[in-house]
């Protein structure tokens, strides 16, 4: 990777209006449905839903930059490029048939070191169109695995949230579909490794496997559920780690303890007892 002109890189900003359309087949995507007649799914899949609400891990999803990282110049071994990290914090709730615009800022580098990889942290802005609202903050931490020794602009990565050490306080099971990748997909990730079993295999998957944004939302359901009444409008943020890949099919189950406004959670694959999400933390409003 080259750290300097990494630096020197204006990621692209994106601008896109979001229907109730591409919101329902977003919430389709992280399996909302599964209680079809439930007041608490209506609300984010069907339009005449009142008021109809937008499940709010879509801000991760919506004026995504894309592939910038993929850019020549950059040097970076996009191939080995894992998602490590991913939060949100809501300003303000995502609304139907409104026009949103990103603005992106690498905020720095931890080199792990030669052979060790390195740690980037990107954030994204999301701005309503018109108002100039501040919707929500996203930040991503991306490890790339071929990139150690390139050199560090921070002096460590923000140590990860410690779960509390006692029994959860509340769990919550959701279950994916087989073609739940092939679904979330159409709402912008059209990695071919999600799709094309030749592909996953080629990456050292048996079979396609679920995004990782994909099993953050189920996650994002589960704290709505077990905290907030299924009301959106109570999640202020959260953020989490992602530790293992999910297959489709798979059912997750969430894992939740509660103190005041801070959630702390974690996700395991019930089939295989392994965790694939970490060191979750949401707040409430």
């Amino acid at each position: 990777m080259n750290l300097e002109k990494l630096l020197k890189f204006q990621v692209p900003a994106v601008e896109a209006r979001m229907t109730a359309k591409d919101a329902m087949l977003y919430a389709l995507g992280v399996g909302v449905g599964d209680r079809p007649e439930d007041p608490a799914d209506l609300q984010f899949v069907y339009e005449r839903a009142q008021p109809f609400k937008v499940v709010p891990s879509y801000v991760n999803v919506i004026c995504h930059p894309g592939g910038w990282i993929m850019a020549p110049e950059l040097e970076v071994d996009w191939v080995k490029l894992l998602h490590g990290e991913q939060g949100f914090e809501m300003h303000k709730q995502l609304k139907p048939d409104t026009s949103y615009v990103s603005s992106n800022q690498i905020l720095g580098v931890v080199d792990k070191g030669a052979g060790k990889g390195a740690m980037l942290f990107l954030r994204k802005q999301l701005h309503e169109v018109g108002s100039g609202d501040l919707v929500s903050t996203i930040d991503s931490t991306y490890v790339l695995r071929g990139d150690g020794g390139c050199g560090s602009t921070l002096a460590e990565a923000p140590a990860p949230h410690a779960l509390p050490q006692r029994a959860p306080d509340a769990e919550v099971s959701l279950p994916t579909l087989q073609r739940a990748a092939l679904i979330y997909r159409l709402s912008g990730d059209f990695n071919p490794i999600h799709a094309d079993p030749a592909i996953a295999r080629k990456a050292g998957f048996e079979r396609p496997i679920l995004h990782g944004l994909c099993s953050l939302g189920l996650a994002t359901r589960a704290v709505l559920r077990a905290c907030c009444d299924d009301d959106p409008e109570r999640l202020k943020s959260l953020k989490l780690r992602f530790s293992s890949p999910v297959y489709p099919g798979e059912t997750l189950v969430t894992e939740v303890w509660r103190d005041g406004r801070e959630v702390s959670f974690r996700t395991r694959v019930a089939e295989r007892d392994v965790v694939v999400l970490n060191n979750g933390r949401a707040v409430l409003a």
